[in-house]
């Protein structure tokens, strides 16, 4: 009897253990079909041909609302401006954007877009995102859809440099090391600072800039003092006005939302500093930052050139936003790369990668003052993916009335 009673239990026993092996290897090999679904699925994007019809899709990222959506909308009205004259001048190959609001700095939201414009079977290729860090969260659905993006803005150098965005990500414009060595070279030649100091505003973007000024500051022997705030949610900067020396020279600002640098500027200004301040590539939005004899380093542009005249004639209203103009580029660079790939009337991303990663846009052509081609190997500073030609950045000065006068 106690044999009798002893073996049922065992059975049981041994039925619920082989029931947890059974449902641990089911688990496993879910596991291991959903990890090896990811790079078979950037396969099949690769691969999956899209139908040429009478306007190729393109998708456009940039932040339309949000902190930042005056540069956004100058983006926006370039990029649009490159749509109208490229589908004027080629009737058999035209381009629609497809408008994706990244409300930079709002990261989740890049990710959402990418995720949309990864998703959609009609887009061969995205312009965009704008922010730094917008790129770096958008390189995973991007990549997995196959899509390369081309920035007009994004210029951290860890972006091209690390390798893990080769031959998908492009921009139009040079990276920050070009960016940071053009500020030092102006704060130390123009500007006579030794006493300085930076404020990033904790983002990848404005960390790398403060990084390599920093860096290169120190190799000509002056130390920087260095402070950190987060530009999105601060709005008093009294604190941190308070820790910055009453003789400091120049306090250089690398950050993205232009309207947070007018305020702290003007409660600098209020606390009797009289320090320069001097922004970065994201300060340059003559709407949002006009604190008078501040300094912004801004992307290299051919200012006289017939396409920034026909804009400031057309959707400029006499502006030339040239902010934005880097964008316009990127668009035609897509659409070239879109062109070449559609030749036989379907195209695959992969393709597009292809022909974007071959673009060659003469000096002549080019509103930035020099040749469109992207850098095939690494060659620091300049990285795959980097404009080839290692144009200058412009340095502005804001005048007493708010325009922007290039000093360097």
């Amino acid at each position: 009897m106690q044999m009798r009673g002893h073996r049922p239990r065992t059975y049981a026993a041994f039925g619920s253990l082989l029931l947890a092996l059974l449902a641990l290897v089911v688990v496993l090999g879910a596991t291991t079909s959903k990890s090896a679904a990811a790079p078979s699925d950037a396969a099949a994007a690769d691969a999956a041909l899209i139908a040429c019809g009478t306007a190729q899709t393109i998708g456009f990222a940039a932040p339309i609302t949000g902190p930042v959506a005056a540069a956004g909308a100058q983006m926006v009205k370039w990029g649009r401006f490159a749509m109208t004259r490229w589908n004027a001048t080629h009737p058999d190959s035209q381009i629609r954007l497809v408008m994706g609001d990244t409300q930079l700095p709002d990261s989740a939201q890049a990710v959402r877009v990418a995720e949309s414009f990864a998703s959609n079977d009609e887009m061969l290729v995205v312009v965009g995102p704008a922010g730094s860090q917008e790129v770096q969260v958008s390189t995973a659905p991007l990549r997995r859809g196959g899509l390369a993006n081309i920035s007009g803005t994004a210029s951290a150098t860890t972006l091209t440099s690390r390798g893990t965005r080769r031959g998908y990500f492009f921009r139009t414009v040079p990276n920050d090391d070009q960016q940071s060595l053009k500020v030092v070279t102006t704060m130390r030649g123009r500007l006579r600072a030794t006493r300085i100091v930076i404020i990033d505003a904790q983002t990848s973007y404005s960390e790398g800039l403060a990084n390599e000024v920093g860096r290169l500051l120190r190799t000509r022997g002056i130390r920087a003092q260095r402070e950190s705030v987060n530009e999105s949610t601060v709005s008093d900067f009294s604190s941190l006005i308070t820790r910055i020396p009453s003789n400091t020279q120049v306090v250089y600002i690398p950050w993205q939302i232009a309207s947070k640098a007018q305020q702290f500027g003007e409660q600098l200004r209020a606390s009797g500093r009289r320090a320069t301040l001097f922004g970065s590539d994201g300060l340059y939005v003559p709407d949002d930052f006009k604190i008078p004899g501040s300094y912004v380093s801004a992307f290299p542009v051919a200012q006289g050139h017939r396409i920034v005249r026909a804009y400031a004639r057309g959707p400029g209203n006499g502006r030339t936003d040239l902010f934005g103009l880097p964008s316009y580029v990127a668009v035609e660079v897509a659409a070239r790369a879109v062109e070449r790939a559609c030749t036989d009337g379907e195209a695959t991303r992969a393709e597009v990668r292809t022909f974007v990663n071959r673009t060659n846009i003469p000096a002549a052509a080019s509103p930035l003052g020099f040749p469109v081609r992207f850098q095939q190997r690494a060659v620091p500073p300049i990285w795959p993916g980097d404009m080839r030609t290692p144009a200058a950045y412009i340095v502005y000065r804001i005048s007493p009335n708010g325009r922007f006068v290039p000093v360097g």
